[in-house]
């Protein structure tokens, strides 16, 4: 496991860079640079089961990751914890493959911090080595889209 990290500086206080990153519409419109479709069920509460989805490949069904929020701290902090998959509608928290990757905590983790107006976001992200690539070309156009839309 990699822990991958990125950051941007967003012309936009605190609340409505979390606001617009957490929000279902914007949260779409962000997310989509990962998949296009993307979306989530569930919220964002410490302790809620949040389910991060996307169309599966038949276009019919739902594929994405099962997470739980393991820490908010609002306006400050988000920590997501992963610990299954969900494939063609069918969600997976006990087979051997995702076990040996849930097993090891495997985190998404959110820092917001406002400098003189404006909203340092920070993220940082637990990877297995096959998604290394795909993060590192998709998290810094998300975060273009993200700063996009605070700034509108």
């Amino acid at each position: 496991m990699e822990k991958l990290h990125y950051s941007i500086t967003i012309d936009a206080p605190v609340k409505k860079v979390w606001d617009t990153m957490l929000e279902d519409e914007t949260y779409r419109a962000w997310t989509n640079e990962f998949h296009e479709g993307s979306y989530y069920k569930g919220d964002w509460n410490e302790g809620s089961k949040i389910l991060f989805l996307g169309p599966g490949e038949d276009g019919n069904t739902e594929d994405g990751m099962i997470a739980k929020i393991a820490e908010n701290r609002l306006h400050e902090f988000i920590s997501i914890h992963h610990y299954g998959f969900i494939s063609n509608g069918v969600e997976d928290t006990t087979s051997e493959e995702v076990r040996k990757w849930a097993d090891q905590d495997p985190r998404e983790n959110y820092t917001f911090k406002e400098i003189d107006g404006k909203t340092e976001l920070q993220i940082e992200v637990d990877s297995d080595d096959q998604w290394v690539e795909m993060f590192n070309d998709a998290w810094p156009k998300a975060l273009n889209k993200l700063k996009e839309l605070c700034e509108a």
